[in-house]
């Protein structure tokens, strides 16, 4: 296996257009309504498997309806869940997802069954045979969030596997309390820009990767939507643009953005055409509704590159 990715499986709800919540007591109409399985570590999984890229998911979620779609979208996609466990204590995680006319999006979340994976619950059978651990969606995994996430961290680079970590938003506000016991034991590093200003306390692209370099990570992408992204290691760095694309619902555009960049570490591609790959990748997911469905093969995502010259 290329990559485990571990850690948050959630159903979405989307409607759209909605661009605003209606008073209590009130109503208001949208258009469309669709449901897709999500979460972090599902649509990475998702788009790797789509980039062909050999690809596990590890996580809970919870014995029910929404539970069975998770494992039946991660199945069709050739996506390996001998790590996802049924969980009986809580239902599967679900976010209803409001895009407004510009695509930007809100969102309204139950943690459910995300919020009982812990420690105990990985299976270290299934990581060893990976390449690359990758966990997704820190922050918002409140009993594996913190120390026991730096275990398993640590105890999968003392195996040679190469670690990738990703965060959600932390409405805790701790941030870097609880993710700074993890940052010495990650390889790959990539967040947005907004939630690495709330973990650095700084806005400067540069300024952000020397804070995180000195926890000795070794590859920093930061994710700034249309803005393209801003990629570094110790030996060099560079802005990669977003290539422009007719947006449709940028959500998952950053978990898509997460599978292209894995996809080239795993190819052995430099860090240019990697996350030129990252960008493409987060392009296509956002031509069509849901967090995985514009994502195509590798082929047909490289030429969302060859399509932009930009440099």
């Amino acid at each position: 296996m290329d990559v485990l990715s571990l850690g948050i499986f959630v159903v979405d709800v989307i409607g759209k257009p909605i661009d605003s919540f209606p008073e209590k007591g009130k109503l208001v109409l949208f258009d469309e309504l669709e449901i897709h399985s999500g979460g972090c570590a599902n649509n990475t999984a998702i788009a790797l498997a789509r980039l062909g890229v050999s690809v596990g998911a590890m996580g809970k979620i919870g014995n029910d309806n929404f539970g069975n779609l998770v494992l039946q979208t991660l199945t069709e996609n050739n996506v390996g869940t001998a790590g996802i466990q049924r969980n009986t204590g809580a239902n599967t995680s679900y976010t209803f997802v409001a895009v407004a006319s510009d695509g930007e999006r809100s969102f309204c979340h139950y943690i459910g069954a995300n919020g009982e994976l812990c420690e105990n619950d990985i299976n270290w059978d299934i990581i060893k045979t990976a390449k690359i651990l990758h966990i997704a969606g820190a922050l918002v995994m409140p009993q594996f969030d913190g120390q026991p996430m730096a275990n398993v961290l640590k105890k999968a680079k003392a195996l040679g596997i190469t670690t990738s970590l990703d965060t959600a938003w932390d409405a805790t506000g701790k941030w870097l309390e609880t993710l700074e016991p993890c940052l010495p034991y990650v390889d790959i590093f990539l967040p947005s820009l907004t939630e690495a200003e709330h973990l650095t306390g700084t806005s400067d692209l540069r300024e952000i990767s020397t804070f995180l370099r000195n926890y000795g990570i070794s590859t920093i992408g930061i994710k700034m939507g249309e803005r393209g992204s801003y990629v570094s290691t110790p030996d060099e760095d560079m802005f990669v643009p977003a290539y422009p694309v007719n947006i449709i619902d940028a959500t998952g555009a950053g978990d898509a953005y997460v599978a292209g960049f894995l996809a080239g570490t795993i190819k052995g591609w430099d860090l240019k055409t990697t996350a030129q790959l990252a960008s493409a990748t987060g392009a296509a997911c956002v031509t069509a509704i849901g967090t995985t469905a514009g994502i195509q093969n590798l082929e047909e995502t490289m030429k969302i590159c060859q399509n932009n010259t930009a440099t």
